[in-house]
């Protein structure tokens, strides 16, 4: 019951992957902020998308980054997107006995675009798209629907937009507008979008 919700989504397309998440941060019944991030840049090439608690997803993000930037000065290039998933799973996982409460989907692009969801106690897999949060089942029926795969950028951030519209709709945990991270491997872009 006091446990946050969101609803958080990440969607492969054919040159890379579309992270998104709502901005409502929810505390049982008390809204707490219409602002939260819930996407994250890791690397230029790796970003996740969560749910849950934002301070265990905020430190596990800032532990993961450091770790990452770490590795890619020692081995002199970018890390691979299923390499920051293991790490951040090995690091779930060493937290089990009191668990970080966050769900993630690391989504990026190493020889091709991949996602792997994470859930608190650090199982990691591999997917084409996935949803996590309170609005997941409301957000992965709109995405079962009408993914394909070798969508274009255009047709994945749209679909990202709309499962999370019907989610925010229905789960009163999600809202208050969507953040997108679009990763392909020459660039990166971060996109706002409020509603009224």
């Amino acid at each position: 019951m006091y446990i946050p919700g969101a609803t958080a989504l990440g969607i492969v397309f054919k040159d890379g992957v579309v992270l998104g998440a709502d901005k409502r941060f929810a505390y049982g019944n008390f809204l707490l902020s219409r602002s939260s991030k819930k996407v994250f840049l890791i690397t230029n090439n790796v970003g996740a998308a969560c749910a849950g608690m934002i301070s265990d997803m905020q430190n596990l993000i800032k532990r993961v980054t450091v770790e990452i930037k770490l590795r890619e000065l020692e081995i002199k290039r970018p890390v691979p997107p299923n390499s920051v998933a293991k790490l951040m799973s090995v690091i779930m996982f060493s937290e089990r006995l009191y668990p970080l409460l966050t769900q993630v989907i690391v989504g990026g692009i190493d020889e091709r675009p991949s996602v792997y969801v994470l859930d608190p106690l650090g199982s990691i897999i591999p997917d084409e798209y996935a949803t996590v949060g309170s609005g997941t089942e409301i957000a992965i029926g709109i995405i079962e629907s009408e993914y394909k795969k070798g969508m274009d950028e255009k047709a994945a951030t749209e679909l990202a937009i709309k499962a999370l519209k019907a989610a925010m709709q229905r789960d009163i945990a999600s809202g208050d507008g969507i953040d997108l991270l679009i990763i392909k491997s020459n660039e990166n872009k971060e996109q706002e979008i409020k509603f009224q």
